[in-house]
């Protein structure tokens, strides 16, 4: 099928979610089913990017992307390019395009190029690692703020302040920090948090490869290293850690994952 042109073009910024494709909203179906240009982050699932029309071109942008050296600008020089040549680019990036997802940066180098955009959200990592693990990120018992927080500074050395940067009370959720786990819960520590506050990290939410690994700031760095948990992964910080309630179906879930695993 031949690509459809519009006549002008047009960028959306989407949001795809944690990563499960049920968990899209109908606008997104909706862009990507229009798409003439899929540019798309490395943790899209096929999937996701399934749902664009076939003859919609693809373009791995993201920072693992082979051959991708684009990461000193705010967005990939082919997203601007398609668009001015009256193709509807869909930028599809993972969780929500506005939560550490560079959506901001990109919104504004395609505002200075005079590209008509229009974001959509999506349900953020923190959303979705939280409810399919049954933690509740505020709770009248235990929580009542929760900071977003990210362990992995601009320019990739982390950040040296975060432990005196965020509340020592209420829940955390902090991205990117699954290579500086030890330093940062030694620093919340430091900070003023109790060595027992619970913690969970998450890998691969919504996925059925999700695992979780439970425990507290003094031992969480140490069983994350045992169960080799691979990235990107989210650590919930606080007290609502333990109180997660998980349906009976959390158990046939996690039963399909490990089947997954082991057959892959």
């Amino acid at each position: 099928m031949a690509k459809r042109r519009t006549g002008h073009g047009k960028v959306w910024l989407v949001g795809a979610g944690p990563g499960d494709p049920e968990l899209l909203t109908l606008k997104a179906v909706r862009a990507l089913s229009e798409a003439d240009v899929v540019a798309y982050d490395e943790l899209i699932s096929e999937e996701i990017l399934a749902l664009a029309p076939a003859h919609a071109e693809r373009i791995a942008v993201g920072r693992r992307a082979n051959g991708c050296r684009h990461h000193d600008e705010k967005i990939h020089p082919a997203v601007i390019a398609r668009a001015r040549a009256g193709d509807v680019v869909v930028r599809l990036k993972g969780g929500d395009p506005l939560v550490f997802g560079r959506g901001g940066e990109e919104a504004e180098e395609l505002a200075s190029a005079g590209v008509p955009f229009e974001i959509v959200p999506g349900i953020s990592a923190a959303l979705g690692a939280a409810a399919a693990s049954g933690i509740p990120l505020t709770h009248r018992g235990a929580a009542s703020s929760v900071t977003f927080a990210t362990a992995h500074a601009a320019h990739g050395d982390g950040d040296p302040k975060l432990a005196t940067t965020v509340p020592i009370t209420g829940t955390i959720v902090l991205y990117m920090g699954l290579g500086r786990l030890a330093e940062t819960a030694a620093s919340l520590v430091a900070a003023g948090r109790a060595p027992e506050t619970p913690v969970a990290v998450i890998a691969h939410a919504t996925r059925a490869t999700e695992r979780k690994v439970i425990g507290t700031l003094a031992t969480i760095a140490d069983e994350v290293a045992r169960a080799a948990l691979p990235a990107p992964a989210l650590i919930v910080v606080g007290e609502v850690v333990g109180r997660a309630v998980e349906s009976p179906l959390a158990e046939v879930l996690a039963e399909t994952g490990a089947r997954l695993r082991r057959a892959g």
